[in-house]
């Protein structure tokens, strides 16, 4: 089933395709980027964690073909492995609201803890969580991704500031020029650069290495959210304002793509097939948006008001997604 230009198809899921939502193989051993095959494009696959109402919120594929997500609410990073099994790790800090999360240029898992106002390590096999304390106090850490420079570097949504913690753990901050820009999602871009997101400011940011800011503004109320780099050497990103997908060139030339009517949009992941794939809070779907033509066709999530979030492209080029509301990670397949 599918929704496409605004047009919702009327079949309803069938009870195969609900009783494998949930368990399925999370790695089929795929790693060449797909061709056509006549497989439905569909949500195959729900995954529970053990936590209740846990609040799955930030995903991140690692090279060891695991998934990686943090829990909100459960105060736990956890890991969905191979054969489909959730493991958990609690963070230190209670009540830290673990949120973006990341692969470090060490190879360790590292994330943002909005409340707990602190940058969080943990390697790979589980052990200990190690934790740094922003300099920013209430800073609300968002979202975190790796640079060039072998960095981590994160947006402070309350902070109003940028910052950069090294492999040591040292942490740099650095000013964003609109007050209460609101950033959230950060991203490495084809320059070299770091490109957020100010969705309260309505612009995207870009900072460079060597701590330089410079912003792009866009539509009123467009709320960018989710940024992420694509394969043109763009940068893609989600209006949750205005339920469009947005292009910044690095140069900053801004295109826009409405989605359509009655339609919302939450995180954007560019998929194996060189296509955008998004989350519909509002139709409970996940979306497939194609560059060339302007073409948006949705396909249903299982689990009612699920609470789509965030979406990356697993390490078996499927698409996968946080159900922050019913605390879940789905899969979606593709191809």
């Amino acid at each position: 089933m599918r929704r496409s230009l605004g047009i919702l198809a009327s079949a309803s899921l069938s009870a195969a395709l609900l009783a494998g939502c949930a368990h399925g193989q999370v790695i089929d051993g795929n790693t060449v980027v797909p061709t056509p095959t006549p497989n439905p494009k569909e949500v195959t696959s729900e995954y529970v964690p053990p936590t209740a109402n846990s609040a799955p919120t930030g995903l991140v594929k690692s090279p060891d073909g695991t998934l990686w997500f943090t829990e909100k609410n459960g105060n736990n990073i956890a890991q969905l492995t191979t054969n489909a099994t959730i493991v958990e790790y609690p963070v230190p800090t209670a009540g830290a609201q673990p949120n973006g999360i990341t692969i470090g240029p060490d190879g360790y898992v590292w994330f943002a803890e909005t409340a707990g106002n602190k940058i969080g390590e943990l390697a790979m096999g589980g052990t200990a969580v190690v934790e740094y304390t922003i300099p920013t106090a209430a800073s609300q850490p968002v979202g975190v991704t790796t640079g060039a420079d072998g960095s981590v570097w994160f947006t402070e949504q309350a902070g109003n500031k940028i910052g950069r913690i090294d492999k040591s753990g040292n942490i740099t901050e650095y000013p964003i020029p609109t007050a209460a820009a609101g950033a959230t999602s950060i991203t490495l871009g084809s320059d070299g650069a770091l490109w957020f997101s100010e969705t309260a400011a309505n612009k995207i940011g870009r900072i460079a290495p060597s701590g330089s800011v410079t912003e792009f503004p866009l539509a009123a109320s467009s709320a960018p959210g989710e940024i992420v780099s694509g394969a043109d050497g763009a940068l893609w990103f989600s209006e949750t304002g205005t339920a469009k997908i947005g292009r910044i060139t690095t140069a900053g030339a801004v295109t826009t793509y409405p989605i359509a009517p009655g339609t919302s949009i939450s995180g954007i992941s560019l998929g194996a097939d060189g296509n955008y794939y998004f989350g519909d809070p509002t139709t409970n779907a996940i979306g497939q948006f194609v560059p060339g033509t302007g073409i948006v066709t949705e396909y249903p999530i299982p689990t009612a008001a699920s609470g789509v979030g965030q979406l990356i492209l697993g390490p078996d080029l499927r698409i996968y997604f946080a159900e922050t509301a019913a605390n879940k990670i789905g899969q979606f397949r593709y191809f």
